[in-house]
């Protein structure tokens, strides 16, 4: 599964942070967010205090009197969801990143509190009827948009239903605001491991190997945290390691997620069924780009018929690599597949996956992402020091566009108990133009560097930080809005991954890589023929890549348009791996339990897909020789992210292309293994 984004109308902030009417002054960024390091009463009370703020702000927009106006009613409204947000960011955010158990049962709790004032103001009629009264004869653009949507998203909250209807909707929405959560911490959570002998670590990289020592026992042992698993799967030699440990990764959240899992469709259904959908998918794509449910069937239709000529190919190589080993081996398993696709590159392409991680330190990787952000955006980064927050190993970083602060965005890159166990992106703070500054946090799990350990990170590791820093820029840069509700990544959902992917191209570019791609010891930079046949190489199982994108689209869609009393997640799961994927799936594994992205995106998964098409379109239109030069990149700042959500994706995409996205980009990207060596 892809790194995440998590994107829902939250934030926190200590009684500390304020509306300054000078954080934008180039000296003057506002404190940061844990400036006071709460203890969890103090966290508690920061909450009620951001909840009761909005309610007053609720307040004054009814007791209007007359003619409803923007600074009369649309102000308070506003107001009222960043104080809101102010809330919910940062304890669903603590909720999945802090060291304390204790404390993220609290952030769990609050989370579902804030979410529950966000829920009553969509459905309460009063605010609603307000905002559709508003005199917009003299506002800009912007304005008119953010109206017209939040309106849309008020009817789709029930707002215009019966009373006793809009009473069992805020009931059914703070129940699943609550199974939500309860999801995600079963699998932040449930972190397991395997013990084995020394011998079985043939294979993997000897920085790994000394990462892992045996113990009194003579064993090693292996989390299923990223780090640690994903290499086993790449690199080990051991087909019992490899399986032992798959089954164990594919198993996280099970079997406590089954319960949450059947209590979240039932409530979905419900809230379908009550705003007058026949089912959860086609009630969540309607305010999205692609239009309605049967719309994402047909997309899914469409990749899948696209990649599967491709993927069989590659299944086919993957196999006969399998065969040297195995002369009478008939098929392939999911926890086999990784190991030779990378006996295919190595044999077939001429790149081993480890010969490029001595050019790939973390300290070196970061600090080139961040020179490439500043040189791509226009924009630079100022380290703070010792600035506290929720672990020491968190970094705080100011965000500057030619002098002047922009935002500030949060590193936390390496993994610790009980934290989010894969990538992702979260708003800390909504940015308002002349009063607060845009803020986020880069959640990762990538090994930590020591004295005698530099982290050498991989080829995918390097993409997932672009990825996800892609989300950064997008939330810091859109954060420039009048409001709170159309700043940052508010347009509709299914756009949010087009910036990230479209910033992970930036990794196959030798221009891009030669910046900060150096060897470890020798500091030699990358040579540029290793980075072509990792390009060459890399792109070797692009057609299995969507078809296993498929298979997560598939069970997030099929989940949640088949009715939820038939639902059994692991049938689904299984029908759904025969019809999309050619890798046969591990017996007594329930990879569904761990989806996190069940949470979030529900039935949304296809955004990963749908925005690969997106990115790819606009990638084309860099240079690909030099995409860091040309005013390409300023125009496309300027025309997809700094918008934020104040237009629809749908002209985001026009605005930049000038013309809607088109898949030819992703139709080659995909069959790109196979073209003519150059």
């Amino acid at each position: 599964m892809p790194a995440a984004i998590r994107i829902i109308v939250l934030a926190f902030a200590l009684a500390v942070i304020t509306r300054s009417a000078d954080a934008q002054s180039p000296a003057a960024p506002q404190p940061s967010v844990w400036a006071a390091k709460p203890d969890v009463t103090a966290f508690d009370k920061s909450v009620d205090e951001h909840l009761a703020a909005a309610n007053r702000s609720i307040q004054k927009l009814v007791n209007v009197k007359g003619r409803r106006t923007v600074d009369n009613t649309l102000q308070p409204f506003d107001d009222a969801i960043r104080e809101i947000n102010t809330a919910v960011y940062l304890a669903s955010l603590l909720q999945q990143v802090h060291p304390d158990a204790t404390f993220r049962d609290h952030a769990t709790a609050d989370t579902t509190r804030a979410a529950a004032a966000l829920t009553a103001i969509q459905l309460n009629p009063e605010v609603y009827h307000a905002l559709a009264a508003l005199d917009l004869g003299h506002a800009d653009a912007e304005t008119h948009y953010y109206v017209k949507r939040q309106l849309l998203l008020f009817r789709l909250a029930g707002v215009d239903k019966d009373a006793a209807t809009r009473a069992e909707l805020k009931k059914l929405n703070d129940a699943l605001t609550e199974q939500v959560s309860t999801f995600d911490r079963n699998i932040s959570d449930d972190e397991r491991h395997v013990s084995v002998a020394p011998a079985d670590l043939d294979g993997l990289p000897a920085d790994y190997v000394g990462r892992h020592p045996a113990g009194a026992d003579g064993k090693v042992t292996i989390t299923t945290a990223y780090p640690d698993a994903l290499p086993v799967f790449t690199f080990a030699k051991s087909a019992s390691l490899r399986r032992e440990l798959m089954t164990a990764f594919d198993s996280r959240g099970y079997p406590k997620n089954v319960a949450v899992l059947a209590d979240m469709l039932k409530t979905r259904e419900r809230i379908a069924k009550l705003l007058g959908y026949p089912s959860w998918a086609d009630f969540f794509a309607a305010d999205k780009m692609i239009g309605t449910s049967a719309h994402i069937g047909e997309f899914i239709g469409s990749l899948a018929a696209t990649a599967r000529p491709l993927a069989e190919r590659e299944y086919a190589m993957i196999l006969a690599e399998k065969r040297k080993v195995e002369p009478e081996a008939r098929g392939l398993s999911t926890d086999e597949t990784a190991y030779y696709k990378e006996l295919v590159r190595r044999a077939t392409y001429d790149f081993d996956s480890q010969s490029v991680r001595p050019y790939f330190p973390f300290e070196r990787v970061k600090q080139g992402l961040l020179d490439t952000a500043a040189v791509l955006f226009q924009v630079s980064f100022e380290r703070e020091a010792n600035t506290p927050a929720w672990d020491p190993a968190v970094e705080s970083w100011i965000v500057r566009d030619h002098g002047r602060v922009i935002g500030r965005i949060y590193l936390d890159l390496h993994p610790r108990a009980g934290k989010y166990s894969h990538a992702e992106m979260a708003q800390v703070l909504d940015g308002v133009r002349g009063h607060q500054l845009p803020e986020a946090i880069l959640v990762c799990n990538f090994p930590a560097p020591s004295a005698g350990d530099p982290a050498l990170m991989t080829y995918g590791d390097v993409g997932t930080f672009f990825h996800e820093f892609g989300h950064l820029m997008h939330h810091i840069l859109g954060g420039q809005q009048r409001w709170a509700g159309i700043s940052g990544i508010t347009m509709e959902s299914d756009f949010v991954e087009a910036p990230s992917q479209m910033l992970e191209e930036l990794i196959r570019s030798p221009q891009v890589l030669a910046g900060f791609a150096r060897h470890y010891q020798s500091g030699e930079v990358i040579p540029k023929e290793l980075v072509e046949r990792m390009n060459r190489a890399s792109a070797f199982g692009r057609g299995s890549w969507v078809e296993t994108q498929l298979l997560y689209t598939g069970i997030s869609y099929d989940l949640h348009r088949l009715p939820a009393a038939t639902v059994d997640a692991d049938k689904i799961t299984r029908e759904d791996a025969l019809r999309y994927t050619l890798p046969a799936q591990l017996p007594d594994t329930h990879d569904w339990a761990s989806f996190g992205h069940l949470g979030g995106y529900s039935s949304a998964y296809y955004t990963y897909l749908w925005d690969k098409v997106i990115a790819l379109d606009f990638y084309q239109q860099f240079d690909a020789e030099q995409p860091l030069s040309g005013d390409t990149a300023m125009r496309y700042r300027q025309a997809v992210l700094e918008p934020g959500g104040s237009k629809s994706a749908n002209d985001l995409v026009r605005g930049f292309l000038g013309r809607p996205q088109n898949p030819a980009a992703l139709e080659r990207w995909i069959r790109a293994e196979f073209a003519p060596t150059p």
